[in-house]
């Protein structure tokens, strides 16, 4: 294999670095190790890979590069959408093939230190202002539009048109994109071997066919899916009590990957990989093997409780956007600042929201597991440090079960 062919970034090695692989995990560094263990054949895997990208603008116009081995070392944000188209699904149990929308929107954010990191969940309901989206097809872009629901960019412009709307609103630049559809969510489930989610009341869904009795349940495949897509089967039935019920999952899977040790098991990272090549698309930023596997190189353990789970501010509409919701400013830019300051954004309890409450029995785990602390003390801890966010904001950490509600 040629230099030209493969260029591995090797990042700097800064003292007390620690990097996280929970959530970059499916994103790069399983992809990493399936297409490493592929030998002969990962110069034509990565090349095909960089054909298939979406190409990514920041919100002067610009494309995003493949990144410089600096550029890795810094903050890394990267946007993850949950694609819900019905073509090519394989099923019509989810629904006419229609327009595709952006399902899911999150905005991951690593910090430099690789001390912390935040996924903050935007809702598919939200109406912004978005910008003018190339047309990923040629000719004409697309138009601004004053105001418009944020999962209807994709329809626009495609995922590119959903990140440069993000870009808009945060002040934050995102190089990297990774798109998922129902059949991945199913596929990365089963590459997992499951995902456990405590369940405080029934869930009784018939929009998704999930159903589901108080208590313990490992979710897969279908399951898993209709567990991420319900909202009718929690909290008053809206957008951000499925985020509350999404969050359930997303922080069981961290904590998972992290007890089993699939991080360090390259058995584990294949099937991963294999899932994630199969059924994930990626940004051009993304799809260099020598980036991905610079990415990976040292990434290791985080606290729990520093990996956040946030909520976009927001607040009611009226009239003819009653239904939808509307960027709260004031808060919403706080956050926004401490992201792209590469501040810690930490919260001193729990604040869910509906659609999930913190499960009776939860301790946080990293406590735990060296001394006998309970909630309340990790609380007080916390409260003193001049990095937690105010009470308002909604969301909770990887450290804590919370069961949907």
């Amino acid at each position: 294999m040629s230099q030209s062919e493969f260029q591995f970034i090797e990042p700097e090695r800064p003292k007390r670095r620690r990097w996280i692989r929970y959530l970059l995990l499916v994103i790069a560094a399983t992809v990493t190790v399936a297409m490493v263990t592929l030998g002969g054949g990962v110069v034509y895997v990565s090349t095909q890979l960089r054909a298939a990208g979406i190409e990514v603008f920041s919100t002067d116009g610009e494309t995003f590069d493949l990144p410089t081995a600096e550029e890795i070392n810094g903050p890394i944000n990267l946007l993850l959408i949950g694609s819900d188209t019905r073509e090519g699904q394989g099923s019509t149990a989810y629904g006419p093939v229609g327009a595709e929308l952006a399902d899911v929107i999150i905005l991951l954010h690593i910090n430099e230190e690789r001390s912390n990191a935040v996924a903050m969940s935007f809702p598919r309901d939200l109406m912004i202002a978005v910008p003018e989206c190339p047309n990923p097809e040629g000719g004409a872009p697309y138009p601004a539009k004053e105001f418009a629901q944020i999962n209807a960019t994709m329809n626009y412009g495609g995922p590119a048109c959903t990140l440069l709307a993000v870009q808009s609103l945060t002040g934050i630049e995102i190089p990297y994109l990774a798109m998922i559809d129902f059949k991945g969510v199913i596929a990365m489930s089963e590459a997992v071997g499951g995902v456990d989610v405590c369940v405080a009341e029934p869930i009784n869904d018939d929009y998704t066919q999930l159903y589901l009795d108080a208590g313990e349940h490992t979710l897969i495949g279908e399951e898993a899916l209709a567990f991420l897509r319900t909202r009718h089967g929690v909290g008053d039935g809206s957008d951000l009590s499925r985020i509350s019920n999404q969050q359930v999952f997303l922080t069981s899977l961290v904590r998972k990957l992290k007890d089993e040790g699939a991080l360090t098991n390259p058995f584990t990272m294949f099937r991963l990989g294999t899932a994630a090549l199969n059924n994930m698309t990626l940004s051009r930023s993304l799809t260099d093997l020598g980036v991905i596997y610079g990415m990976a190189r040292e990434v290791n353990d985080v606290d729990l409780d520093k990996i956040t789970f946030l909520k976009l501010p927001v607040y009611d509409l009226e009239g003819d956007f009653a239904g939808r919701v509307g960027v709260s400013t004031e808060r919403a830019t706080l956050l926004f600042e401490k992201l792209a300051n590469d501040e810690p954004l930490v919260l001193a309890e729990p604040n869910i929201g509906p659609g999930a409450v913190v499960a009776e029995d939860s301790v946080p785990v990293e406590d735990a597991a060296e001394a006998d602390v309970d909630v309340e003390q990790s609380t007080e801890a916390a409260s003193e440090s001049e990095d937690v966010l105010p009470d308002w904001v909604q969301g909770t950490n990887a450290s804590v079960k919370s069961c949907s509600s």
